[in-house]
């Protein structure tokens, strides 16, 4: 442990000169708006959104009563919910309680209990951790670093690049009010669920289908999907799952997503990812950052308390970089991560995430999602 950080720590000197000497001249990389969920950049006076609202199990006045109480079921699970029942994430309704460790803690299920009506974490990490393109997938993340994620956010350490991205106030607002018992349930829990499968199937293509935003989500127009529109140097994720999109109905935990991206990239991100990549500045060729495995394992399957990379969110993962790279994420982790996106370009951002999102999440090394002491000081 102590040679890696050690080795790690001269490569990422050599790497911030270099990033000095190129930023002195050069500019930051511009946002991606794929990444959080909107179509235009903010403008300076922008005001930030409204906090979300808070759950409820209030019928909606807008729909029939018969249809928000009628029984829903899904492929593959013997219980039925309501639209009423999905829609309250304070009692997070579990599909498939066999899918992970069972039964959900009460912070999994209910939010924390100093909140009468806070949100449940399943509700949007959902119970197997999978969550979704606007979201975090916990499972199977480090013991150790789900506990100082939450720790970061209650004490204002992580925030979003984009302030319009509603979604994190309200962890930030959830994790202030969480017991130190109630994050290591968290934790514990998370970290005991395995990533067995990729968040989504990678596809290189330079048309995607047409989408509208919905919830910092990509939702598409037509169930055909039809590849009709230009794909221009973005990543566009969209869930496979129609019943959720087009009915109104149920998501289910288990359907995948689809996530396409530009032709070349993933060959673009392995170089990135493997080697660091070079760049030019000035007349000299000098590293443009640093290969992720000195930190994220071989496998790229996460080592020590650095969270696995391969096989997760695109969308997630280039918001993280840039929210490193704008200086809105902090915490223990930040000073030696500024260092290694300096130099990152919102297209290297397109081509690191495409690459990670395309790996299986295969193991070669020892997990570590047992608790450690005083993890939660």
């Amino acid at each position: 442990m102590v040679r890696r950080i050690g080795a790690l720590v001269l490569g990422l000197a050599f790497i911030a000169a270099a990033a000095s000497a190129v930023h002195a001249i050069g500019t930051p990389a511009q946002e991606p708006l794929w990444a959080y969920g909107f179509a235009t950049a903010a403008a300076y006076d922008e005001p930030a959104p409204p906090p979300q609202n808070p759950p409820t199990r209030t019928l909606r006045t807008t729909e029939p009563v018969e249809n928000q109480l009628r029984a829903r079921h899904l492929e593959g699970s013997p219980l039925a919910f309501s639209l009423l029942q999905t829609r309250d994430a304070h009692n997070v309704v579990d599909w498939f309680p066999g899918d992970h460790p069972s039964p959900l803690p009460d912070v999994i299920a209910h939010g924390p209990k100093a909140l009468a009506n806070g949100n449940g974490c399943g509700s949007c990490h959902r119970p197997n951790g999978r969550g979704r393109s606007e979201n975090a997938q916990p499972a199977g993340l480090p013991y150790a670093y789900i506990v100082r994620q939450l720790q970061e956010f209650r004490l204002g350490l992580r925030r979003s690049a984009d302030w319009r991205k509603e979604n994190t106030p309200t962890m930030i607002r959830l994790a202030s009010m969480m017991s130190d018992e109630e994050i290591v349930a968290a934790a514990a829990y998370f970290a005991g669920i395995e990533w067995k499968t990729p968040f989504a199937r990678v596809v290189e293509t330079e048309f995607v289908p047409k989408t509208r935003l919905a919830g910092n989500a990509f939702v598409p127009l037509e169930r055909s999907r039809a590849l009709a529109e230009p794909i221009g140097g973005r990543i566009i994720e969209v869930s496979n799952d129609d019943r959720n999109i087009f009915d109104g109905e149920p998501g289910n935990p288990r359907i995948g997503w689809t996530t396409y991206v530009p032709p070349g990239s993933v060959a673009k991100g392995r170089e990135i990812v493997t080697t660091g990549g070079v760049m030019r500045a000035g007349s000299e060729v000098v590293p443009k950052t640093t290969a992720c495995a000195g930190c994220h394992g071989p496998d790229l399957m996460g080592m020590d308390d650095a969270p696995p990379l391969a096989g997760r969110s695109a969308s997630y993962l280039a918001r993280q970089l840039y929210d490193f790279q704008r200086e809105t994420r902090n915490g223990r982790s930040a000073p030696l991560m500024r260092v290694v996106v300096a130099n990152l370009t919102e297209q290297d951002m397109v081509s690191i995430t495409a690459y990670l999102a395309s790996l299986p999440p295969v193991r070669t090394s020892r997990p570590l999602t047992q608790p450690l002491g005083n993890a939660t000081r």
